[in-house]
């Protein structure tokens, strides 16, 4: 739907709500056009988690899990994992292995049952993924994984499992959502630069921390990291039963859970005397 057949929709008397599972782009759109009728909205929009991998976090496991995150739906998920915070004294070994999990996907047929990694959306969303990869490369990021259109049978929009390291302040892998099978690796010499990095982004849907130690983690997840929804020991999802939302860019209100009802009922008051 265009923007001008949503703002009929949005405009139509009968409508007195709006909710959009969108881009940043398009839910500030949304929103002025709801705004401006003075009609309730909720958005769930981009997002840029960052996953935390503390030094005694269990490496195996929190690869493992990460590689899953980053690759849900083949890359393409608003709270996919896209940042990946490590703290120095297990970057390397964590890289590694996240290395080694990822090479092995198999990227093919998503009919095949023996596939992993399926196509992208379109081409032009492909293509657009390998020139922001091209410029964080560019920019000084180095490429240790993947960086290419692969050439696999068949008319679709497939890309290789990729991995960018030494990822700094200013690039598009640290500014940006990436959508699609990129992983970014940001290196810090402690937990409170972590938690700044983690932050230090126009979004704020999802964040996880991967530690053995359950109160430190707890702590950073409930008290320091700006996410609406953060996950110890495993991976950001939805789930039916919790609010599940955002902050900054990426959206206000909440869905599903009691909150997302209450969202769109009216809260009224009866007296009677």
């Amino acid at each position: 739907m265009d923007s001008k057949a949503t703002g009929k929709v949005i405009g139509h008397p009968l409508v007195r709500a709006v909710t959009l599972t969108g881009s940043t782009e398009a839910g500030m759109q949304v929103a002025q056009q709801a705004a401006a009728l003075l009609k309730k909205s909720v958005l769930e929009l981009g997002g840029s988690d960052a996953y935390l991998v503390l030094e005694d976090a269990d490496l195996e496991f929190a690869a493992e899990t990460c590689v899953q995150s980053r690759l849900i739906n083949n890359g393409q998920s608003c709270i996919a994992a896209k940042r990946f915070i490590l703290l120095d004294g297990i970057a390397d070994e964590f890289t590694q292995l996240f290395k080694e999990k990822m090479a092995t996907r198999i990227t093919g047929d998503p009919l095949d049952n023996d596939t992993q990694l399926g196509p992208m959306a379109r081409k032009d969303l492909r293509d657009e993924l390998h020139h922001e990869v091209q410029k964080n490369i560019q920019a000084g990021a180095r490429c240790i994984l993947g960086g290419a259109i692969p050439d696999l049978p068949g008319n679709h929009a497939f890309y290789t499992p990729t991995i960018l390291t030494d990822i700094k302040k200013g690039m598009p892998a640290y500014e940006d959502e990436t959508f699609g099978p990129v992983a970014s690796m940001i290196k810090v010499a402690s937990i409170e630069e972590a938690v700044f990095v983690a932050n230090d982004t126009r979004f704020g849907l999802g964040a996880a921390v991967f530690s053995r130690d359950l109160e430190v983690a707890e702590r950073l997840a409930k008290e320091e990291l700006q996410a609406g929804a953060c996950f110890v020991n495993s991976f950001v999802k939805s789930d039916p039963r919790l609010p599940f939302g955002g902050i900054k860019g990426s959206g206000y209100g909440r869905e599903l859970g009691l909150v997302g009802m209450h969202e769109f009922v009216n809260i009224k008051t009866v007296y009677r005397a």
